[in-house]
C-alpha cells in the first residue's frame, strides 16, 4: 500500500515496507519514505488580509478541485477542504474557523509555520520466523514484518503426514523432542555431482533434538547412518494419498528413509523404537539447506587441525581458522576422508562442531539485527525443510521457535548415540549399539538431565531429598507395603511380589493390583511414622529419595496400616535398580561437546 492510500507517507508502518530490489533479487526493509510515496503539495496561496493563525483564506473547494498535477482531490459535499500543502485532518462540517482543542498550543503564526512532528508508531507489525537446518538443525527466532510476505513464506513451506508416528505435535508446557533429519538426495540446483546418483534421499545425518521442559537445556543426540537397527512396519500415506504399510526389516538405520518407498514417518516410528522416546515432530533438510543458510548469514567461522585436501568432496583448507559458506560449507559437512579415521563417527564430530559455529553465527548481532540476513534465512528455512503435517505453517515453526529460543547455546550438548563395531562382521562396516552405555544415555534424556551440567538441583532441594535416605531403617521383615501397576509392563506387580518376598524377605508385601492411573516414574507414599520402612524398602529398591513421597498410609488385608508402592513407565523389572544417574557417565562426557566452544576439526 502505498503513501496515497495509507494518507500519510510518514504514517506508513515500516513492517509494510519490504520491497523487491530488481539488481539482487532480494526482499529489502526500507525504513525511509522514498519522495514519490509523499503526497505532492500544490503552491500555498497567499492568506487573505486579516486571515489569521487557524483560519481559511478562502471558502469551502468545489467538489473535484485538483490539488496536485493529475489527481483529483474528491471529497463529500459539506467537507472543507484543508489548506494548500497541509494534510486533510477530518475538519467537522461547519463554517468558521475550527476550534482549537482545550489545552492545545498555539498555532505558529504566518510565516513560522512549523512542520508537525512524524508521531511513531506505538506498535509496528511484527512476526516471528523460524529458520530451519539440514544435516542436523538451526533453530532461531526473530522477527519480520508484512501479513503479505508471511503467506509467501506459508507458501515456501513443504509438509508431509507424521501418519500417527509423533506425539502429535510439542506443547510449551512439556519437554520438546524434534527429528532432525539430512538426506542424500540430489535436488535442487547445482547438487547434481553430490551424494548417491540413484538414491531415493535416505536419513544420511539424523539428530533427535531433547529440549528440557524448563527450556534450562538441550542434547542433540546423533544417530549414526550405519547402525544396524530394527525398521518396524510403517503405515504409510503415499504421494497419490492413498495408505499402506511398508513392511519392516532389520538394516542400517539411513534405510528407514528412502528405502522401499519409507517417508519421514518411517524414520520416526524406527527413532522411538531404538530410544523409547517419541518424536513431537520432524524436519527433513536437502543438500541446498547448508549452502543457503550459511549464505544467508555470510559465512560460518570453522576451524581445522591440519591442511586438508578431499579430491572427493572438494574440500581444500589450510590449517587454522576460515569462514566457509556456500558449495564449501557443504563439502566441509560431507567430506568424511579429511577427519580421524575417515569412518562416519568421526564426520559426525565434524558435523556437531560445524552446527555449534553455525548457531554461534545465528545467536550474533550480526546476524539478528540485520533485516537483509534474516529474509535470506527465512527464504532459506522455509525452502530447504520438509516438515510433519503437524508443523506446516509460519505461525506453528514460530510457536517452536519461541521455545527454542529460550536456550542458552552454552546448555546445549552435541552427543552421539553410544555404539560399537558390528561383531558379525570380519570388515567393519556398521556399527550396533553398545548395550553397556546407551541405556544411561537415554535415560538421562527422558529424565531430562543436562549433559552440560548446569542443571543441578538445587541445594534445599538436594538436602531435602538426602534427609528422606537418612535415619534408622526397618527390618525387611517388618516392611508393610502394598504393590500397584501404575504404567509398568503387565504382570510387574506380582513379578514385584514375588521378587520381595522370596529374595529380598518382606514377607509383609502384597499385590493390590492396578493403580488408579499412569505414572511416569515409580513411587513409594508413605505415612511420616513409616519413614524407617520408607528408607529400608528404598534401599532394597535402589530408590533415590525423589522417588518417596511423605504422605498417608493405607490400610492393608491384615487390617494394619502399609506404604503404597506404585510401579511407573520406569519400572524395568524387579531386581533393577530405580535410581535415575543425575550426571552422564565419563566415557559420554569425554565425547560431548558443546554449541559455544570453539574446537578444530581434525
Amino acid at each position: 500500500m502505498d503513501a496515497q492510500g495509507r494518507g500519510r507517507g510518514s504514517d506508513i508502518d515500516p513492517a509494510d515496507q519490504w520491497v523487491l530490489n530488481p539488481d539482487t533479487g532480494d526482499y529489502e526493509l526500507r525504513l525511509n519514505s522514498s519522495a514519490p510515496q509523499q503526497p505532492v503539495p500544490s503552491p500555498r496561496r497567499p492568506r487573505s488580509a486579516g486571515a489569521g493563525p487557524g483560519k481559511s483564506s478562502g471558502a469551502d473547494a468545489p467538489r473535484g478541485r485538483t490539488d496536485a498535477p493529475g489527481r483529483a482531490a474528491e471529497r463529500p459535499a459539506g467537507r472543507r477542504a484543508p489548506e494548500r500543502g497541509t494534510p486533510e485532518r477530518g475538519t467537522p462540517d461547519r463554517e468558521g474557523p475550527p476550534r482549537r482543542r482545550r489545552g492545545a498550543p498555539e498555532e505558529p503564526s504566518p510565516g513560522r509555520r512549523g512542520r508537525r512532528p512524524v508521531k511513531k508508531k506505538s506498535k509496528a507489525k511484527k512476526a516471528l520466523l523460524w529458520t530451519g537446518g539440514t544435516m542436523a538443525f538451526v533453530v532461531l527466532a526473530t522477527a519480520v514484518g508484512g501479513y503479505l510476505y508471511l503467506e509467501h513464506l506459508n507458501g515456501n513451506i513443504n509438509s508431509v503426514s507424521d501418519d500417527g508416528a509423533s506425539t502429535g505435535g510439542f506443547q510449551k508446557d512439556k519437554a520438546i523432542n524434534i527429528l532432525l533429519i539430512g538426506t542424500d538426495k540430489r535436488t535442487g540446483s547445482g547438487n547434481e555431482g553430490y551424494g548417491d546418483k540413484g538414491s531415493a534421499g535416505h536419513a544420511d545425518t539424523t539428530l533427535l533434538l531433547h529440549v528440557s521442559k524448563d527450556r534450562t537445556n538441550a542434547t542433540a543426540l546423533s544417530i549414526p547412518r550405519d547402525l544396524i537397527v530394527d525398521i518396524p512396519d510403517c503405515p504409510t500415506t503415499m504421494e497419490d494419498g492413498t495408505e499402506k504399510t511398508i513392511p519392516g526389516s532389520r538394516g542400517r538405520f539411513n534405510t528407514s528413509l528412502g528405502q522401499s518407498e519409507r517417508t519421514p514417518s518411517c524414520t520416526m516410528r524406527t527413532v522411538t523404537e531404538l530410544t523409547g522416546i517419541t518424536p513431537d515432530n520432524f524436519m527433513v533438510a536437502d543438500f541446498n539447506a547448508i549452502k543457503t543458510l550459511t549464505t544467508a548469514v555470510g559465512g560460518v567461522d570453522i576451524c581445522v587441525a591440519k591442511d586438508v585436501d578431499d579430491p572427493d568432496s572438494k574440500l581444500q583448507l589450510t590449517a587454522g581458522p576460515h569462514t566457509i559458506e556456500g558449495e564449501e560449507a557443504l563439502a566441509f559437512v560431507r567430506t568424511r576422508h579429511a577427519w580421524g579415521n575417515q569412518g562416519d563417527l568421526d564426520r559426525i564430530k565434524v558435523q556437531q562442531q560445524f552446527l555449534g559455529a553455525l548457531m554461534r553465527q545465528l545467536k550474533s548481532s550480526d546476524t539478528l539485527t540485520s533485516p537483509t540476513k534474516m529474509i535470506k534465512l527465512a527464504e532459506a528455512g522455509t525452502e530447504a525443510l520438509t516438515v510433519d503435517s503437524q508443523l506446516d505453517s509460519i505461525n506453528k515453526l514460530k510457536d517452536l521457535g519461541l521455545e527454542l529460543g529460550k536456550l542458552n547455546i552454552k546448555n546445549l550438548a552435541f552427543i552421539t548415540l553410544p555404539v560399537k563395531d558390528n561383531p558379525t562382521e570380519t570388515v567393519k562396516a556398521t556399527v550396533v549399539v553398545n548395550e553397556a552405555e546407551a541405556p544411561q544415555v537415554l535415560d538421562l534424556i527422558k529424565n531430562d538431565v543436562s549433559f552440560t551440567e548446569v542443571k543441578q538441583q538445587e541445594k534445599k532441594e538436594k538436602a531435602a531429598v538426602a534427609a528422606r535416605l537418612k535415619g534408622t531403617k526397618a527390618l525387611a521383615s517388618e516392611v508393610r507395603v502394598q504393590v500397584f501397576n501404575g504404567g509398568a509392563p503387565d504382570g510387574s506387580a506380582q513379578e514385584m511380589l514375588r521378587w520381595l518376598q522370596v529374595d529380598e524377605g518382606v514377607s509383609k508385601s502384597e499385590n493390590a493390583g492396578n493403580a488408579d492411573g499412569t505414572l511416569k516414574k515409580t513411587t513409594l507414599e508413605y505415612a511420616p511414622d513409616q519413614a524407617d520402612q520408607a528408607r529400608r524398602l528404598a534401599d532394597i529398591l535402589g530408590m533415590s529419595g525423589s522417588g518417596m513421597k511423605p504422605g498417608e498410609s493405607v490400610t492393608n488385608a491384615q487390617g494394619l496400616p502399609a506404604m503404597t508402592l506404585t510401579l511407573g513407565e520406569d519400572f524395568k523389572g524387579a531386581g533393577v535398580s530405580l535410581t535415575t544417574p543425575s550426571k552422564a557417565p565419563d566415557s559420554i562426557k569425554d565425547s560431548t561437546s558443546t554449541a559455544d566452544k570453539v574446537e578444530c576439526a581434525q
